[in-house]
């Protein structure tokens, strides 16, 4: 089965407990509304991308450029394992990803993810290893992945990724920093 998905990963606590407890709850009352199931994840990632951009807690390791450049190669080396990387940013609290898997990859979606949460958390948490005790998650648990339907959405996507430093309102260094496809 060939799947190109978007993916959002967060730092732990980026969230606020109760905002995560909504958002969840209204994508809930949305499908069972009968809210078409793609309508209702695009409006629940619209709301969860908001709380994320704004940062009202949690920590903010992207903001160092070596972290950054950690998950960056990391996010690269995915090709090296039949992964297409389509773009990807990386913000101060969380990353997106555009990938893609061929049919036939010796991998799955999710083991390769898991492989990446591993890999950047056991690298980015040398460089943090002061400020972070060493039974802390680095990363948040799990992801939010949305399945792109076609060329068009794949588009959409991408400019989305593409502007998402702007749109949050970041200073300019994050707008032009290698970790925005161009």
């Amino acid at each position: 089965m060939v799947q190109t998905s978007f993916l959002t990963f967060r730092l732990p606590g980026t969230i606020p407990a109760a905002m995560a407890r909504a958002l969840a709850a209204g994508l809930h009352r949305a499908q069972e509304a009968g809210t078409v199931h793609r309508r209702a994840q695009k409006l629940f990632f619209a709301q969860f991308d908001a709380v994320l951009d704004r940062a009202p807690t949690g920590p903010a390791h992207f903001e160092n450029e070596k972290m950054a450049e950690v998950l960056a190669g990391e996010i690269m080396m995915l090709e090296e394992t039949g992964f297409v990387v389509h773009g990807f940013a990386i913000l101060p609290n969380h990353a997106h990803l555009v990938l893609h898997l061929p049919a036939g990859s010796p991998l799955s979606f999710a083991k390769a993810l898991d492989l990446l949460h591993l890999r950047t958390a056991a690298n980015c948490r040398r460089l943090v290893r002061p400020k972070l005790p060493p039974e802390a998650p680095f990363w948040q648990t799990g992801w939010h992945d949305f399945p792109i339907a076609d060329e068009a959405e794949l588009t959409r996507v991408l400019t989305y990724v593409r502007g998402n430093a702007r749109q949050a309102g970041l200073p300019a260094r994050y707008q032009a920093w290698p970790y925005v496809p161009e």
